[in-house]
């Protein structure tokens, strides 16, 4: 069987909250591998609507297994909250289907408070991050500073590590005319709390192997979307973490041969939340359209996204540097009534036609895209749920995209319904 890797092969918000629920109930196991409470997931099952953001999609199915990998930055307090809202829908978090890595770092109030101090100092030139802490949790971590889950199993070594982390923060909140943090007030803010995160607590790689080696499939969640990667997105402007596939492997522990096939997530058109280079956005009636129709707000911040054409260089892009196997292409009938529809099918920079996004932040500021026109459709595509059922001219729009991507669409999706979905290739199946 083979194991699964789902990532966003756009800006994020592709609409991988349903793909991933209609996928893991094909799955023994669902695992997130990177990101933070900054990234979410909307899911509609059985007409109740559940909004995950630290807990993988696989809590809301009975009898899965659900795992957060040591590549996830986890918030206590925002977990054991959401744990608690969906424990009020119906939905029973426990030892026996959640586990946490307990190598895992933690966020801390004082990381919230110098991710707004930080956004706020910078006024116009701000990365428009979600204010959750995501990225001084990172930071803290790569400078080996940070704590982590196991560590709230020991008060002595917890203090130690607290002390340790404050030398470093209360030096930068003085810089920021902030109020110092206690050591001893946060250390037992954090011991607080460890009676109801320790039960979660494991080696989620050794999890992870016995359901390899007990012929279990394993899908790998992952957050935000590759054009947000740390290493490969349109930086500064991206998260904190990698967002592509390979980090399924560094994010859970489990080897990079036991990913067997990428889905990547990608939206019909293009969309993109906070700052940043975007070479397809709309400032007209288009986009404002665009928006309206796809209730373009994020899932956690309630922000409205920026809104463009499908971005074909980019799309393909992603698809290279993740090795996406296939890719699910999400809200079709967001275009449906459109009289005309444009892709992105290479840049100009320069006076030069390029096939790339640029590294550079003022290369990538500067690029202008290269369209490729196509007759739009009046029919509605909305509901499908096989070729048949879709307007010719919807079928030469993604048949288009696939050439002009490199990978074949392999999942379609049609509506917000979980259902609404033709199924080409089954990711399970390889």
């Amino acid at each position: 069987m083979a194991n699964v890797v789902v990532v966003g092969s756009q800006w994020g918000d592709e609409g991988k909250g349903k793909i991933v629920d209609w996928l893991s109930t094909r799955a023994d196991v669902v695992a997130r591998f990177q990101g933070g409470h900054n990234a979410g997931h909307t899911l509609v099952v059985d007409g109740e609507v559940y909004k995950l953001s630290l807990l993988p999609s696989g809590v809301v199915r009975g009898g899965k297994l659900s795992v957060i990998g040591n590549g996830v930055v986890i918030d206590p307090s925002a977990l054991l909250a959401e744990i608690a809202r969906i424990g009020e829908q119906g939905i029973k978090v426990n030892p026996e289907n959640l586990i946490i890595a307990e190598n895992a770092s933690l966020i801390l109030p004082l990381h919230c408070d110098l991710d707004v101090a930080r956004e706020q100092a910078a006024g116009k030139a701000k990365i428009g991050t979600t204010k959750r802490g995501i990225g001084p949790a990172y930071e803290d971590k790569a400078a080996r500073r940070a704590i982590r889950v196991i560590d709230l199993a020991d008060p002595e070594i917890l203090l130690q590590r607290v002390q340790s982390l404050l030398q470093h923060h209360n030096a930068l909140r003085r810089g920021y005319e902030l109020e110092e943090v206690v050591a001893e007030e946060l250390t037992d803010a954090l011991l607080a709390m460890a009676p109801q995160i320790l039960p979660f607590a494991g080696a989620v790689w050794k999890h992870l192997d016995n359901a390899v080696r007990a012929d279990q499939k394993i899908l790998f969640e992952g957050a935000q979307g590759a054009m947000l990667d740390v290493d490969h997105g349109t930086w500064p402007f991206v998260t904190s973490s990698n967002t592509i596939a390979g980090q399924a492997a560094g994010g859970t522990g489990i080897g990079p041969h036991r990913l067997n096939y990428v889905l990547g997530i990608t939206k019909a058109y293009t969309t993109r939340v906070g700052s940043g280079p975007f070479p397809t956005e709309l400032d007209d009636d288009v986009g404002q359209r665009l928006g309206e129709r796809g209730a373009e707000f994020g899932t956690v911040t309630g922000r409205e996204r920026r809104c463009g054409w499908f971005d074909a260089v980019m799309v393909k892009q992603a698809i290279t540097i993740g090795g996406i196997s296939g890719i699910a292409l999400t809200k079709l009938d967001v275009l449906d009534g459109f009289a005309e529809l444009k892709v992105c099918v290479a840049y100009t920079l320069g006076g030069k036609r390029i096939h790339r996004l640029p590294a550079g932040i003022r290369e990538q500021a500067a690029v202008k895209p290269v369209y490729e026109t196509f007759e739009g459709w009046n029919a509605t595509t909305r509901g499908a749920r096989s070729w048949v059922d879709l307007p010719a001219q919807a079928v030469k729009y993604v048949r288009r995209l696939e050439e002009l991507i490199g990978a074949p669409v392999d999942l379609l999706s049609t509506s917000p319904e979980r259902e609404d979905v033709i199924l080409v290739r089954d990711p399970f199946k390889g």
